[in-house]
């Protein structure tokens, strides 16, 4: 019998589970923002098109938010601040899509299979959003002199 153990994590195990459910939170609010303004579109008779760049131009501020206040506690003084934070969020976003879009893609090509497809977008999914997470916290929500803004 040991003495002096605890079974509970560390404290800073306990914070990347906690910042993982919540950004995995964050990530399904996003996406039934952008779902749901597609819907919005398609209903209205919008071709697929629009109905994509409405849901992403709807879902990525949301998801922005979100994860500049929650997950990185990322703070700015001005407006002016959060243009180019914005900027660099959308792009590390892009490089998301392409993780997931080459993976599903590269699913369905192998397989030919509706469900093996979704499954491999799912994957895509989470590859992609990792990825983001690890290029946001590098590159996006950094501390910057005021030369740099």
């Amino acid at each position: 019998m040991s003495t002096g153990s605890s079974t509970q994590a560390p404290p800073a195990t306990r914070r990347a589970h906690v910042v993982a459910v919540l950004y995995a939170a964050f990530a399904a609010a996003a996406t039934g923002v952008n779902l749901g303004a597609q819907a919005v579109v398609l209903a209205l008779g919008g071709p697929v098109l629009v109905a994509l760049a409405v849901g992403t131009v709807a879902g990525l501020p949301v998801k922005y938010v979100l994860d500049k206040r929650y997950i990185f506690g990322f703070r700015t003084t001005r407006l002016s601040q959060d243009g180019p934070v914005f900027l660099r969020y959308t792009a590390m976003s892009l490089v998301t899509t392409l993780v997931f879009w080459v993976v599903e893609g590269a699913t369905h090509r192998v397989t030919a299979n509706t469900v093996w497809t979704l499954v491999g977008g799912a994957v895509g999914l989470v590859l992609g959003y990792l990825v983001k997470y690890h290029l946001d916290k590098r590159y996006t929500f950094v501390v910057r002199t005021e030369e740099t803004w």
